[in-house]
């Protein structure tokens, strides 16, 4: 009771008082969700951030890779296809994007959803941060919007049974949830930035919502709920065939922040006892939102590079690019996942034209031959490809249909360049796109996939051919060290 009469003495002094941005230090303006943001303080904060995030990337990006970063990759701020620009080079500069990128997405919205209440409007418009294209005319309109003055709501008092509020939350954001994944899974088969992103967010912010009503709960018991909410949904999406284990596990490093934050959100706003038709009318136009960053947004074409050193010249690797034999099954706890992996790899013909298949766990790749030098360059078109994993489920067999095209091999190549004594540094390159977002968190899982396919691969070349020239174990003549990423 203490605590809820200290939070009311502060919002009645808020209301009476009115707000001075010159007083009020940084931190709580960025990161806060008391204060009051008029638009003067929106614009000015805003563009000074903008400016202060595009000097730090294009600094980065153009010292790391020497490429320019423009205002253009910034069309959207959800993290979105962006990050594909840089093709991953190196895997390290988008995950410190991506981290860095965090905190600025927070003030982003927590500065739209106290600008959304000084101008007198819904706080739940904020959620639209999330939604591609949109979230600039949000922007526009909160910088001009002028404040308005909004009648006192009712003090929040206690009554409301704790865990039955939890279980209401918990229920709203799941419903938001169920509608984000069967949309996505079902309909468009495809995940965007903003369901990955905004989704969680979303069920955070409903479910914080809804449990803080009658009275407001301790901000550490509703992180928890919104947490809840999250793991919830994923257990039913398992239950209900929607997902597999492994996709739901290496979406839940995201999806729960995310969760955690909107949770916090929701209960800034149940704080203003606002209507709660506003809120389901935003929130669920967050997971409506895909189809139109599926129609304004084109994956890009990501290639990833993987080498290893062959004590033996070009000539004696070249027959085994072609094709090898089978592989022995694979001790990586990786493959063990589900992911799909190499078994063997034969070629029909000789010269261009001829066509390559090679044997997937989960079924073949098909791959006409497009260049053939030998023994120096063998390239080659993916025409057909397997499903990229088979998911663990409750169920006998699960395949998600986004899984169908989400990941879409494109060509690949092998180059054979000779090193001094007779040795060869042998090149294997996919070109791939990935239609989920943000890429800057997705690519992290698909590159390190499609780096384990190429190192299992040219471990077992190597290990043929040196065989074949030393006429020793393969045991012996593999040396792991020499595999280079």
């Amino acid at each position: 009771m203490r605590v809820k009469a200290a939070f009311t003495r502060r919002a009645t002094s808020r209301r009476a008082t009115g707000y001075s941005p010159a007083v009020r230090n940084l931190p709580r303006v960025w990161f806060g969700l008391t204060d009051r943001v008029d638009r003067s303080t929106y614009l000015l904060h805003g563009a000074a951030l903008m400016a202060l995030k595009l000097g730090v990337d294009v600094v980065a990006v153009f010292a790391v890779t020497g490429r320019l970063w423009t205002p253009i990759d910034y069309l959207t701020p959800v993290l979105s296809a962006r990050g594909g620009h840089l093709h991953a080079r190196p895997q390290w500069l988008l995950l410190a994007m991506a981290v860095w990128t965090l905190p600025f997405l927070w003030i982003g919205i927590s500065m739209s959803l106290r600008r959304a209440l000084d101008a007198g409007l819904s706080p739940w418009i904020a959620l639209l941060f999330f939604v591609p294209f949109v979230n600039w005319g949000l922007i526009s309109a909160l910088a001009i919007v002028p404040s308005r003055p909004r009648p006192a709501h009712a003090t929040p008092t206690a009554g409301t049974d704790r865990l039955r509020a939890a279980l209401l939350g918990v229920g709203a954001g799941t419903l938001i949830g169920a509608v984000s994944v069967g949309l996505h899974v079902l309909l468009l088969h495809r995940y965007s930035a903003a369901v990955f992103l905004g989704t969680p967010f979303t069920m955070g912010a409903a479910a914080g919502w809804f449990f803080n009503r009658g009275w407001l709960k301790p901000r550490g018991a509703t992180a928890a709920v919104g947490a809840l909410t999250v793991l919830v949904a994923a257990l039913a999406s398992l239950a209900l065939a929607l997902e597999g284990a492994i996709c739901v596990a290496m979406a839940l490093p995201l999806a729960v922040p995310l969760a955690i934050l909107g949770a916090v959100a929701g209960r800034a706003m149940r704080a203003e006892h606002l209507s709660t038709r506003a809120a389901f009318a935003v929130a669920f136009a967050v997971p409506a939102s895909a189809g139109l960053e599926r129609s304004l947004a084109r994956a890009p074409i990501r290639e990833v590079v993987t080498s290893v050193e062959i004590a033996a010249p070009p000539e004696k690797v070249w027959p085994h690019v072609q094709g090898f034999a089978d592989l022995p099954p694979p001790a990586e706890w990786f493959f063990r996942t589900g992911i799909a992996y190499p078994v063997r790899a034969r070629i029909s013909g000789t010269g261009v034209g001829a066509v390559r298949r090679c044997e997937f766990s989960t079924g073949p790749f098909v791959e006409p031959i497009t260049v053939w030098d030998p023994p120096r360059r063998l390239g080659f078109d993916v025409s057909s490809q397997p499903p990229p994993m088979q998911e663990w489920s409750p169920y006998r067999r699960l395949h998600p249909p986004h899984l169908d095209g989400t990941m879409r091999s494109l060509r690949g190549e092998f180059r054979l360049i000779p090193l001094p004594g007779s040795r060869t540094l042998l090149e294997g390159s996919t070109w791939y796109q990935l239609e989920m977002g943000p890429q800057a968190y997705w690519s992290i899982w698909s590159d390190l996939l499609v780096h384990r396919i190429h190192r299992r691969v040219l471990r077992h070349i190597q290990a043929e051919v040196e065989r074949e020239v030393t006429g020793a174990r393969s045991d012996s003549a593999f040396h792991p060290a020499s595999i280079r990423r």
